[in-house]
């Protein structure tokens, strides 16, 4: 690049990181994602540090960004609240590390505290003698905005301060501060998000794009009304000025804000050795999808404040601290057009096709975009430049549009009025969100979903059937019913394209083998609405054969423990169809088990009175196998959380049902910690420690938080 195209490139950059910056900051209307941003400040602190000759004083680099609104009075910080440095790798990490080294002398030993990076709105809160008397937003980092009346209304703030009590832990001080500026996030939780932008979008409202920008537009509310009646929370991180007390660390400080009343994220934890710092970032990049709110990293910050003291801060950014940025779960991309799938019990969904946009390492062309309902509350159009979320294994889905980036050739959809597969006409039941295409018994693309759900492992578990394979068969008039499966032969799948004699040979034996899977799996199989895995089981535990399930009454299902009226008036309306019967009988003359195996013995009433929900990948159970463990020892399993669910039994990839578990306040176990409640010693992983009322050390040199009261 020339001189001249240099200068060119920084000035564009500015130009959009300045524009940006304004749509984040004062508008909480993003318009880029925060990969394409750091991107955008990344090629520009590398074009001025080229040419520092061409840096100016008003650069983007060069001071802390965002610029306040004017709507509430200014506040300006007695001490800067600073932004952070990112790593975006270990060896980021590891070079942050040698860099402070390299400052404090090589021989030096440095602990660190690790925390995470709550996606939220910064604040500070000032209290004087005990008493809270201004909140502020970070603002520009130096000017910020006084929204005290707003912050009064978060619980979790507290009010007033207390002398802690530190007889269990005599290294905080026992006294208050005179003064204290203490900062953290305020945030909100991920289930409330949903649940708000819900609520805004029945209300004909705008929509929020994510829980940082609901946070940010909540507290900055005129009316401290509104901000009451949203569901903000806060966690406390670090402080600021403080008078009275001699605060020595961070890890110090964080225990004497959890003594003085303040939430603190129960995840922080203190590590002397720089490879446990590593292990634990890679540790809690894995439970990201597990958790009740947005999280985009972990912050890691050198614990001794003598030693942040001594590294200072270089531009914008501490050389004590660091955020290692987790890989984007949100991208913005172009809406290209909107198809609509037929689902197995009829379900008709719309389907975004994307300009292709990497979304956490993985291409993203496809994303959900729920029901009808959806895309007219959120006014999605297609050319929209959109929001797309993806969490862990969850499919993409759009978040909304972002409509200032509307050009004007963008196109309202409308939902189709007919059955794109059968041409019926769809239905939509009162109350229900969904369409549906009704014509059971003909509509080829309800019968593929059927077919590929009645193999799917959770069902059948027939190797080597699939979707392809299921359109495929539908498609050649092999398979009019799930139970055409049974009658296939060999001579009607010879000469097909990729079915050789040993795949014919393999698939028949597959199929062959699925004749002697329990009852409960093929009731899964069957695909009634409202019965999954859990709800199967309890059926054939009640009733014990599939004649006793189809010719029991609505009022007799209902009485089984686990049986809603909901599911019950489902498996009624499943066997009241002859065309089901029909189905029944057809498996029966192929072979199926139409009957239950003999109950498992009771082996102990240990969990007697305990209602269980299970979600997630467990590491040496699969979840059929918890469930007969759970019912083993006297204990219930339910598919749905409520106020009545006793625990949570999470693995890796929960979703929904462990953010309402949390939302509700109810107990969360682990595999380890669901065996030690029976008494099982696990056999592959050590049950996790109770939490002690103090922080406690490990053998890594990991010190950790006590949980949040």
């Amino acid at each position: 690049m020339s001189q001249t195209d240099i200068f060119q490139r920084i000035n564009e950059l500015r130009t959009l990181i300045r524009r940006y910056d304004y749509h984040y900051y004062v508008l909480d209307d993003p318009i880029v994602s925060d990969a394409e941003y750091d991107a955008l400040m990344a090629e520009l602190r590398a074009l001025e540090a080229a040419h520092p000759e061409l840096i100016t004083p008003d650069s983007p680099t060069q001071r802390v960004s965002g610029t306040p609104a004017s709507q509430f009075a200014k506040v300006r910080h007695p001490q800067p609240m600073l932004s952070l440095g990112n790593a975006f790798s270990r060896s980021d990490l590891v070079a942050w590390r040698d860099r402070a080294l390299r400052l404090l002398g090589n021989d030096a030993a440095i602990a660190c505290v690790v925390e995470p990076k709550i996606d939220g709105l910064a604040i500070a809160l000032t209290f004087r003698d005990g008493q809270f008397i201004q909140g502020a937003t970070r603002g520009d980092g130096e000017i910020g905005e006084d929204v005290t009346a707003n912050l009064r209304t978060i619980s979790s703030i507290p009010l007033v301060l207390y002398p802690p009590d530190n007889t269990s832990d005599p290294d905080l001080p026992a006294t208050l501060p005179t003064m204290i500026e203490v900062r953290g996030e305020v945030y909100m939780r991920t289930a409330d998000f949903e649940a708000l932008n819900d609520r805004l979008a029945a209300a004909g409202e705008k929509i929020f794009a994510n829980p940082r920008n609901a946070a940010a537009g909540s507290l900055r509310q005129k009316d401290p009304a509104i901000t009451a009646a949203r569901p903000l929370r806060f966690f406390a991180y670090g402080v600021g000025p403080v008078e009275g007390v001699n605060l020595t660390s961070q890890w110090q400080t964080l225990r004497y804000l959890r003594a003085l009343g303040f939430p603190v994220n129960q995840d922080a934890r203190r590590f002397t050795d720089f490879d446990q710092v590593l292990a634990y970032c890679d540790e809690w990049m894995a439970r990201r999808d597990s958790l009740p709110y947005e999280a985009d990293g972990m912050v890691i910050k050198i614990d001794d404040f003598a030693q942040q003291r001594e590294l200072g801060v270089v531009g914008r950014d501490p050389r004590w601290a660091i955020a290692f940025k987790f890989p984007a779960r949100e991208a913005i991309t172009r809406l290209l057009d909107i198809t609509v799938n037929v689902g197995r019990t009829g379900v008709v969904t719309p389907n975004a096709e994307l300009e292709p946009v990497q979304i956490g390492g993985v291409t993203v062309r496809n994303a959900s975009l729920h029901n009808a309902d959806y895309i007219t509350q959120r006014d999605i159009r297609i050319g929209d430049y959109v929001i797309v979320k993806r969490a862990g294994d969850v499919i993409p889905y759009v978040v909304g549009p972002v409509v200032a980036r509307r050009d004007g050739s963008e196109r309202p959809w409308q939902f189709p009025s007919h059955c794109p597969a059968c041409g019926s006409p769809l239905e939509r039941e009162e109350g229900e969100a969904a369409w549906r295409c009704n014509n059971f018994s003909i509509c080829p693309a309800q019968l593929v979903r059927r077919v590929e759900h009645f193999v799917s492992r959770a069902a059948l578990d027939i190797v080597g059937m699939g979707e392809r394979q299921a359109e495929l068969f539908v498609q050649l008039g092999l398979v009019r019913d799930v139970a055409d499966l049974f009658y296939l032969k060999a001579e009607q799948l010879e000469g097909i394209e990729g079915f050789g004699p040993k795949r014919i040979a393999n698939l028949l034996a597959a199929i062959d083998a699925a004749r002697q899977r329990p009852l409960d799996r093929l009731i899964v199989g069957l695909g009634i609405r409202y019965v999954g895995t859990v709800a199967a089981q309890t059926l054939v535990n009640a009733l014990g054969s599939l004649d006793a399930i189809m010719n029991a009454r609505q009022e007799e299902l209902e009485q089984i423990p686990g049986i809603g009226p909901v599911a019950a008036a489902s498996i009624v309306d499943f066997f009241s169809r002859p065309e089901n019967r029909a189905l029944i009988e057809k498996l029966r003359a192929a072979g199926l088990r139409l009957n239950g195996a003999p109950q498992h013995e009771r082996q102990s009433d240990s969990l007697a009175g305990k209602t269980f929900v299970i979600t997630g990948t467990l590491p040496s159970m699969t979840r059929e196998q918890a469930s007969a463990l759970i019912i083993a020892h006297g204990g219930k399993v339910t598919d749905n959380v409520s106020k009545k669910t006793s625990y949570v039994v999470a693995g890796t990839n929960a979703g929904s049902k462990l953010a309402k578990a949390t939302q509700l306040n109810i107990p969360v176990l682990d595999e380890a910690s669901l065996l030690a409640l029976i008494g099982i010693a696990p056999t592959s992983a050590a049950a996790q420690p109770a939490p002690e009322e103090t922080p406690t050390a490990t053998e890594s040199g990991q010190l950790s938080l006590p949980l949040e009261q």
